[in-house]
């Protein structure tokens, strides 16, 4: 079978796609930032010892122009997943800090596809996140129901130079693989699971899907020569953060710790100042739920999601794990 590269495979997502792709019977390619920090690449390195011959690790850099070139060698697919990862606390500028590296380093994985004569299709990791500003901007649209016709105006029109399909998963929940396999987007559960919101949280809610799913949906958008454009990968509404901690309640050690209100709007604007948040992203945001039209990767991928519940509950008991650990 032919070769895939997966970018950041040592990544919450990525190396899920690894290992399903070396399930499914792919010789695999992937990159890690560096060979030399063993406790991160142990996964891979387990993978390799599995499927012997299958799997091939290089080094590589976002914002290393070429970086990927010798990685993407020889490999049809390219599922390009890494992304730079920053703890809230390191967001100085969201522009420069998050998203211009990010696009930098698309970009130059693009530039290699475009080099490399083997490729035939890159599958690209977005988010519905990109997809529209505020949850308000969601009900100005198609019935107040997010679909793959929405767009941000900030977002860049997908190029027809290949094929290209770009997968938009929801918060990605569920179980890690590794410890050592972190995201930041994770830091406000992770909060709720400590207890730092006990007394009540925000009104806030997002399209949820287990990484298991994202996985599949990768692997389906890489195999299937028809599959085209984006993928909205997520479950069919928003949950709340309240909902999310009502989900993991009976399997919390402590349920005590976990919020059983939600908090007046009144007093997030009081506390937007301390935290950086502004009234405007409040009103846009707070307590507006939304629909999710997820119905053409399940008519063209064929996914079947699992529930917010399990999505929830395995991303919990991997964090308890990890704490454990630590």
């Amino acid at each position: 079978m032919a070769k895939s590269l997966v970018t950041g495979g040592t990544g919450f997502i990525g190396l899920y796609v690894v290992k399903l792709l070396l399930e499914r019977g792919h010789r695999v390619h992937t990159t890690v930032r560096s060979l030399k920090n063993t406790a991160k690449c142990k996964p891979l390195l387990d993978l390799q010892a599995q499927y012997p011959n299958s799997l091939s690790l290089f080094e590589a850099d976002l914002l290393e122009n070429g970086s990927f070139r010798k990685a993407m060698e020889d490999c049809e697919v390219v599922y390009h997943i890494a992304s730079p990862f920053l703890v809230p606390q390191q967001i100085k500028d969201g522009l420069k800090d998050c998203v211009e590296p990010a696009l930098q380093g698309t970009k130059s994985v693009l530039e290699s596809a475009n080099k490399v004569e083997s490729v035939k299709r890159v599958v690209l990791t977005s988010s519905v996140a990109a997809m529209y500003g505020d949850n308000a901007d969601v009900l100005k649209e198609n019935n107040g129901t997010l679909t793959e016709s929405c767009w941000n105006s900030t977002s860049s029109r997908l190029q027809d130079r290949w094929s290209l399909v770009v997968v938009n998963p929801g918060m990605v929940l569920g179980p890690s693989l590794t410890p050592e396999s972190v995201s930041g987007s994770h830091f406000m559960l992770e909060a709720l699971f400590r207890g730092d919101n006990r007394m009540g949280c925000a009104d806030l809610s997002w399209p949820l899907v287990d990484v298991r799913d994202v996985a599949e949906a990768h692997v389906m958008a890489g195999e299937d020569v028809s599959a085209t454009g984006r993928y909205i990968v997520s479950g069919d509404r928003t949950v709340s953060l309240l909902e999310m901690a009502d989900l993991v309640r009976p399997v919390h050690r402590n349920p005590r710790a976990l919020p059983g209100r939600n908090l007046p709007k009144l007093m997030v604007y009081m506390a937007g100042p301390f935290i950086g948040i502004t009234k405007k992203w409040t009103d846009a945001n707070v307590g507006i739920p939304f629909k999710v039209d997820n119905s053409r990767s399940i008519e063209q991928l064929g996914m079947k999601y699992r529930s917010a519940e399990e999505a929830c509950r395995s991303f919990y008991e991997s964090w308890q794990k990890k704490q454990k650990v630590c």
